[in-house]
């Protein structure tokens, strides 16, 4: 079994940016090389900015490369909290904000030719116990209102329509939703944004920033400094001591995947015979979905603990144990790959975006950022070019988490108030 991610074993690099010489200047320097990164630095350079982006790893290293590969529609809230929280009309365009993500997605597979494996599977949201199949019934009256989002129901009698397991009271199926091989998706936007002019310079920790003026900063590197005249932070849920006002207000939460050995074709018609992506209603949910070579990938918040090898291994007996419950056709099935990664929760569960001492940042995705997070890199860009921008995360409360200056101590006492709270909702 290999303690890596499935998506960076199976993609090829798009280059080795180590060494490459740090500039003295650039227009813009974008802090962390994931999908907000990527996508920040690409659409910038398309507007003839001299980008430089940096990260302390390589590209793809951190949550974009350590998640289901799943872009799906809605917010992480549901849509009705969405309602009762904001009003009406902010919650349909936050919602409907992830539509245009995944068109964004599509759109930069598309114009830059990247072969990620993109397909418009659907989104398969499973039920967990009979109260929550009628909550779909109300959800999707009130997205088909609010925000002219159709989405069908699945009664427990036609389940096997969907999924092959017996675990489910009923689903819904939004047909928008899509999956796409992650670690491809970000070798090829590297790719695209090295061939437009992007500066990529991996394995160069940002260890600094001295401000210049209203967003100018010397960004000082463990490599070197460079002058910027506007600087972007993209490090979502490795985002730390770097910038304290950020780290307040995310939480780094493991999330946990393993991925099983190919499967026969039969089985994978089994298990998933429309190939949707699939999450459930349990607070900590479980998540799968089948891999281009037809594999299963099942990942889930196995343990409220942050990720290293020992806590990976753990967690991937956890999720197997899980995996067998929810499909018992692959009690016999060997597991390939077993990793963990970051998920960037903020207290509300709500994308922010903005900027703070001159820095402008997007994160708090919330276990749904590949196609916020490579949208909102082109909405960074319109807002650093000075441009109108749809950013409907903007003027959204951005709190802190009480007690949180560091390592998140409180992660143990909240894994057993959601486990308790998955008992009794």
């Amino acid at each position: 079994m290999k303690l890596l991610p499935y998506w960076l074993d199976t993609a090829k690099s798009a280059g080795d940016f180590r060494r490459n010489e740090l500039p003295a200047r650039a227009d813009v320097v974008v802090v962390g090389a994931g999908l907000t990164g990527l996508s920040t630095a690409l659409h910038l350079s398309r507007r003839g900015a001299q980008v430089a982006l940096l990260d302390a790893h390589t590209v793809g290293w951190g949550a974009s490369g350590r998640n289901g590969g799943m872009a799906t529609t809605g917010l992480a809230i549901s849509f009705a909290t969405g309602v009762k929280r904001y009003g009406s009309g902010p919650a349909a365009a936050m919602f409907r904000s992830y539509n245009d993500a995944i068109d964004t997605l599509e759109e930069l597979v598309e114009t830059e030719g990247i072969d990620c494996s993109f397909e418009r599977t659907g989104k398969l949201t499973l039920a967990v116990k009979p109260s929550h199949y009628r909550d779909f019934e109300k959800s999707a009256a009130l997205m088909r209102e609010l925000a002219g989002q159709e989405v069908h129901l699945v009664p427990r009698s036609r389940i096997r329509d969907e999924i092959g397991s017996p675990y489910y009271h009923g689903a819904m199926v939004d047909p928008l939703g899509a999956a796409v091989h992650v670690g491809r998706l970000a070798a090829g936007l590297a790719a695209s944004a090295a061939a437009n002019g992007v500066s990529i310079h991996e394995e160069c920790r940002v260890v600094g920033f001295t401000r210049r003026g209203t967003h100018a900063h010397d960004v000082r590197t463990e490599l070197g400094t460079i002058r910027a005249e506007q600087v972007v932070v993209g490090t979502s849920g490795y985002t730390g001591g770097l910038t304290p006002w950020l780290r307040r207000r995310i939480v780094p939460i493991g999330s946990f995947i393993v991925v099983t050995e190919p499967l026969a074709k039969s089985v994978v018609e089994e298990l998933l015979p429309n190939r949707r992506v699939a999450s459930d209603t349990k607070h900590l949910t479980y998540y799968f979905r089948i891999t281009p070579d037809d594999r299963l990938l099942f990942g889930g918040r196995a343990r409220f603990a942050l990720s290293n090898q020992d806590s990976d291994r753990k967690s991937g007996r956890i999720l197997r144990r899980a995996m067998v419950e929810v499909f018992p056709q692959l009690a016999d099935i060997r597991i390939d790959y077993c990793w963990g990664g970051l998920v960037d929760m903020s207290l509300d569960q709500m994308v922010h975006a903005g900027q703070r001492d001159g820095l402008f940042y997007s994160l708090g995705y919330s276990g749904h950022g590949v196609q916020m997070a490579t949208h909102m890199g082109k909405v960074l860009a319109q807002v650093l070019a000075g441009e109108p921008a749809a950013n409907p995360w903007r003027d959204l409360k951005f709190r802190a988490i009480p007690g949180h200056f560091g390592p998140p101590w409180f992660l143990p006492p909240a894994g057993v108030f959601f486990k308790f709270l998955d008992r009794i909702s």
